[in-house]
């Protein structure tokens, strides 16, 4: 009796300047390997494969875009032994649009009425759907689910899920969406595994995106990005919020196109405006001798503090805070900055514990319980597919 072959998820996750994606076994979930294609579109962009927590393949490509970095990724998979044993892949898609939010099987219906929304996630959506028809057109006949980063906050009461504009827009599609909706649902799922019993917890997902989540009695009741991944927190290259009259100032005044409005405000905005650079750590290491660095990590952090109070206001109180994203779980300097004018709030973190980069960050004394933990928005994707596969397989 022969052995059965072990089958594989892949998990697909397209970023701005990223890809990244994963194996995961099929049934156990148990991931396989994983790999990324950092700083597309410079000439030090590379593939870079990891299994057990090791490179065991790098190549230099300077990949020019993203779908260069879809192709070669697709051309690891048809040369590796794994070519034979792929079951499903998941994609992460950023928007939906209001009539997709729940993962789902991806059909060419469902193609079609993404292309319809794209003016929702233009910097976004067409890169994401090129991605699937590449892998589709690559492995033909395999089933592909789609994961949309806004269904975590689709529960949102009507008070945060609407804007004050007339009902016609909000037909359009007009919503606040929010967005990060897989790390926050990973990190939820982590709460619930290590039964920490609190019911207003609030998530700061912080990288070159930046969002935080208001979670209250395991429902999302606020987020900080609202129709687009531009607005909320200022970012690495987003300006987040904005008074509307600096829109109209930029269109009459700056006699914008919309196009250049978009590029200003999603890739020429946020910290690189202040500072000329949007890398968090680089401009740590900057600050001490360059003033517009210190003045990009002020306001980065100012406005993290700023939205932390509001959302502790949204739910009436705060019993958790917790960091993730790629500065929230690794930079100390950041979270103690932040956290450091927020002791009306209960919040105070033990130095040691966040120097050290543990997950529980709290002092003894803190009445707000401050953790720091590594988001994985990749195995969400695996789970919701072989959910949306099995199901797909029961009803046939």
């Amino acid at each position: 009796m022969t052995e059965k072959q072990t089958s594989y998820i892949l998990s697909i996750n397209c970023g701005s300047s990223s890809l990244k994606f994963s194996l995961y076994q099929s049934g156990s979930l148990l991931q396989e390997c994983s790999g990324n294609v950092d700083t597309i579109g410079s000439t030090g962009s590379s593939l870079t494969i990891y299994k057990d927590g090791k490179s065991v393949l790098q190549q230099s490509s300077g990949f020019k875009n993203l779908d260069g970095a879809v192709k070669a990724v697709i051309n690891w998979l048809k040369t590796s032994e794994y070519k034979n044993s792929l079951l499903a892949i998941g994609h992460r898609l950023v928007q939906g649009g209001p009539d997709h939010r729940e993962p789902e099987l991806i059909t060419d219906e469902l193609i079609n009425n993404l292309q319809a929304f794209v003016y929702l996630a233009p910097n976004h959506l067409p890169d994401e759907v090129r991605t699937i028809k590449t892998f589709g057109r690559a492995f033909p006949g395999l089933q592909q689910v789609a994961c949309f980063d806004t269904a975590f906050h689709r529960n949102m009461p009507d008070e945060a899920k609407y804007y004050p504009l007339p009902a016609k827009y909000r037909e359009q599609g007009l919503l606040h969406y929010g967005f990060h909706g897989l790390s926050y649902e990973y990190i939820m799922h982590q709460i619930d595994r290590k039964h920490i019993k609190v019911s207003k917890i609030i998530i700061a997902h912080l990288g070159n995106g930046a969002s935080m989540a208001a979670v209250k009695n395991g429902i999302c009741i606020e987020t900080t990005m609202g129709l687009s991944p531009i607005g909320g927190l200022v970012m690495g290259t987003r300006s987040g919020d904005l008074d509307p009259g600096v829109i109209l100032f930029l269109l009459k005044q700056g006699k914008l196109t919309t196009a250049q409005l978009d590029k200003l405000l999603s890739k020429e905005s946020g910290l690189k405006a202040i500072a000329g650079k949007s890398d968090v750590q680089e401009l740590l290491q900057l600050e001490a001798e360059d003033p517009k660095a210190r003045v990009a990590i002020t306001v980065f952090c100012y406005q993290a503090r700023k939205f932390i109070g509001s959302l502790t206001a949204a739910m009436g109180g705060m019993d958790m805070l917790v960091f993730t994203g790629g500065i929230g779980e690794n930079s100390e300097i950041i979270r103690e900055r932040i956290c450091g004018e927020l002791g009306f709030l209960g919040v105070n973190l033990d130095k040691k514990s966040n120097h050290d980069n543990k997950e529980n960050i709290s002092s003894a004394t803190s009445r707000v319980k401050v953790l720091a933990m590594k988001t994985n928005e990749e195995v969400m994707i695996a789970q919701h597919t072989q959910t949306i596969i099995k199901h797909q397989t029961h009803e046939n």
